[in-house]
């Protein structure tokens, strides 16, 4: 996961006061309502991400920001509705780490995932939940490796928001370690996977904590685990994978928002910085933190930066687990 530290962050809030000169000549922009595609059905963590910041920069832009789901194909689908929009600002992306994922997974995409987009800020990172349905009766992640094993049959599967996503990725990396041969059931978004394990389809699940949260707090769910670095302050009770004994299970899932490649430097500076400033707002702070996402923000070249980085990290790790899609 991509984190900008705090200095930078304040670097970049205290340069939107003074706006750049290109900022300065946007004029009259927006004059009309902005879409902001999530690529994903609603419910999902790219969903209330999306939804949060939406309201703010409706707020500050004057125009209504109208969020629409556009789900299927791993994201593709609406990604490349974005990648073919009028480069005029009025059509925006909000995308997970999948959309660093999906180059290496499809065989062809609709889009350059490098070309075809124009960087405007990343926005948050929520941490990926372990989590089963409470009739599994395993409390900890090797409970669940010492069940599975002795019960195959039983639990066999594990579900994700779709083929090549981070959530499936993260359940390849936990079946290699963990020595389990269960088969992956991919859904079309984080909601539909939640419902399914929430009616028991399903004993296992990776989601983001934005996402599974409510549902563990509730009773409904039981979270073994978070595969992030280290514990997070939003659910500090569930240990780390790495605590639990599994190592290798490390990773993130971070949102960020992009415009269509060729859109003026001016509205991109807008965008920005109406942005950057709405994730230093301890409102927004708090929303995202209540459903289990941290703010994170940055500049647009380090947005570039963290897509070519990201590319090749998530490349080896499909080649590792064989994912692929025509």
């Amino acid at each position: 996961m991509y984190t900008m530290r705090r200095r930078d962050f304040i670097t970049i809030i205290g340069g939107a006061v003074m706006l750049p000169v290109a900022a300065r000549a946007v004029g009259s922009f927006p004059t009309h309502p902005i879409r902001l595609i999530v690529p994903y059905p609603a419910g999902g963590g790219t969903d209330i991400v999306g939804r949060v910041l939406g309201q703010k920069l409706q707020e500050s832009l004057g125009q209504p920001v109208v969020i629409e789901n556009r789900g299927g194909a791993g994201g593709t689908i609406g990604t490349g509705l974005v990648a073919r929009s009028a480069p005029d600002g009025y059509t925006l992306l909000l995308v997970p780490t999948s959309h660093v994922i999906n180059p290496s997974i499809y065989a062809k995409l609709p889009y350059d995932t490098t070309r075809d987009f124009a960087p405007v800020s990343l926005v948050a990172s929520a941490a990926i939940l372990m989590a089963v349905h409470p009739s599994v009766g395993a409390d900890t992640v090797s409970g669940f490796v010492s069940t599975a094993k002795a019960h195959p049959d039983t639990l066999r599967n594990y579900g994700s928001a779709g083929v090549g996503t981070v959530f499936h990725l993260t359940g390849e990396l936990f079946k290699q370690e963990a020595g389990l041969s269960l088969q992956h059931v991919p859904y079309k978004g984080g909601a539909q996977v939640i419902t399914a394990l929430l009616a028991n389809q399903i004993p296992l699940a990776f989601e983001t904590m934005l996402a599974l949260r409510p549902h563990v707090q509730a009773g409904l769910l039981r979270a073994l685990a978070i595969t992030s670095a280290r514990r997070s302050a939003i659910m500090p009770d569930i240990p780390t994978a790495t605590e639990a004994g599994f190592p290798q299970l490390v990773s993130d899932n971070s949102y960020a928002l992009f415009a269509p490649a060729g859109t003026p430097a001016p509205i991109i500076g807008r965008l920005h910085e109406t942005t950057v400033a709405a994730l230093a707002l301890p409102e927004i702070r708090d929303k995202l933190h209540e459903q289990g996402a941290e703010v994170v923000g940055s500049s647009p070249a380090e947005l570039a930066t963290y897509v070519k980085t990201e590319i090749p990290k998530w490349a080896a790790l499909a080649r590792q687990a064989d994912v692929k899609l025509d």
